[in-house]
């Protein structure tokens, strides 16, 4: 495959003319594709609707406990959706929260917390001067949503093949007191695919802040998505912050949102200590407890967390498919050209690929014309700037492999072009 970077001006002109018939070729086929959001196809929900038939009488509504769950109470969720998701996050049962079907929604509530009423006793995030919040980018762009969405300022931290660049964690965290936060996505990082190194871990479980108030949200999306025979190991940041005595730092989050239903799942959050009290104390305004029904029908169905992981390898046959198709087309459309670089990732929902630098709002623009839908340029860093103008975010799970195939083919045709036209422009 020719380097584009290494061709003369001629040689670059008749790829530019070559790229520009097929893409033309693609526009006309009347595709519409979408690689935007990681969301769950049709076949992945249908594996969950089981769920939906075990409980058909007023005798199946009761918990092990023997409350009904129809009716109000018990806001931090039953005991054995508590003792599932502690199982997934590695942290004890007594530190889970159960909510309702969105982590993302529990998230909002934990910054919300933090913003009208604040935590450890220290002043409320809003009527702090300024409140900053660290970004490992390229990252998910709902997070940033939400920070942006309460007035936080973001600064961005590069991800690095091991997590977030903890030299830069550390100098922010332990030397401005005005650095609030981190979001992580531990497992699998939204877009790249990332685990998180031991080391990292433990490195996150020793910050010494300079704000009493400071707090890691490790959102744990995908702890059981994994597309391989050997799935990655995560560390417990539970484990990790008890050995260091700092267990009011992490608030985690999960959910079983592309386990069973999207739309319909149950989510957790923990935490430890004063954090948690802040945390009961908010929830137990809000509402007088959650869906306790749909609770029953995930531990009924669930039943533990080898459950879970027998029903992930079934979602693991349908996306692993998907996923290869996407990557297989980069491999053969792109590779050695220098118009970009991908990740292949061994769990998660989304490759990442690095256009080249100046390009990916070409890209995206490019692809729309032809029939396929990307999440905007910039939208994996915060307030939707990327600075290099280079990364995108394909997530493969929702069409069939065909579409998938197409999708990767148009795409890479459009990196392609656009890489050439940028560097005719020199």
């Amino acid at each position: 495959m020719l380097n584009l970077k290494e061709l003369t001006k001629e040689q670059l002109s008749e790829q530019q003319k070559t790229l520009t018939e097929r893409y033309r070729a693609l526009c006309t086929e009347g595709n519409h594709l979408l690689l935007t959001r990681g969301k769950p196809c049709t076949e992945q929900l249908d594996l969950s609707m089981g769920m939906l038939d075990v409980l058909t009488s007023s005798s199946d509504m009761q918990s092990s406990g023997g409350e009904d769950c129809r009716n109000y109470g018990n806001p931090d969720g039953l005991p054995l959706a508590r003792k599932l998701f502690g199982d997934l996050l590695d942290a004890p049962e007594e530190s889970i929260i159960i909510g309702n079907n969105s982590s993302l929604s529990i998230m909002f509530d934990v910054i919300s917390c933090a913003v009208t009423h604040g935590f450890g006793g220290c002043q409320p995030w809003g009527k702090q001067q300024e409140v900053k919040f660290l970004c490992p980018v390229p990252g998910y762009d709902r997070h940033f949503s939400v920070t942006e969405y309460f007035g936080l300022t973001m600064i961005p931290i590069p991800m690095t093949a091991t997590g977030p660049d903890m030299d830069q964690v550390e100098a922010y965290v332990e030397h401005d007191p005005t650095v609030k936060g981190i979001w992580c996505v531990p497992k699998y990082s939204n877009p790249q695919g990332i685990t998180y190194s031991d080391e990292t871990v433990r490195r996150f479980a020793a910050l010494r802040p300079a704000a009493k108030d400071f707090r890691i949200f490790w959102d744990n999306a995908y702890c059981v998505h994994d597309l391989t025979d050997t799935p990655d190991q995560l560390l417990s940041l539970f484990d990790a912050c008890k050995e260091q005595d700092s267990l009011e730092f992490p608030i985690m989050f999960a959910s079983s949102s592309k386990i069973t239903f999207a739309g319909a799942g149950v989510s957790a959050v923990s935490a430890w200590g004063s954090t948690l009290a802040d945390l009961r104390k908010h929830f137990s305004v809000k509402t007088i407890g959650p869906d306790k029904l749909n609770q029953l029908s995930h531990i009924r169905f669930l039943k533990d967390k080898a459950g879970v992981l027998a029903l992930m390898k079934k979602h693991r046959a349908i996306l692993q498919p998907k996923f290869r198709a996407l990557v297989e087309t980069l491999d053969t459309e792109l590779a050695g050209t220098g118009a970009a670089e991908w990740t292949n990732p061994r769990g998660g929902y989304f490759v990442s690929v690095d256009v080249m630098e100046g390009c990916a709002g070409r890209v995206v623009a490019l692809c729309k014309d032809a029939g396929v839908i990307l999440n905007p340029p910039g939208s994996t860093y915060p307030y939707g700037k990327d600075p290099k103008d280079s990364n995108i975010r394909l997530a493969p799970s929702f069409p069939p492999v065909s579409e998938v195939q197409k999708a990767a083919e148009i795409f890479a045709v459009c990196t392609k072009l656009a890489a050439v036209e940028h560097l005719l422009q020199k």
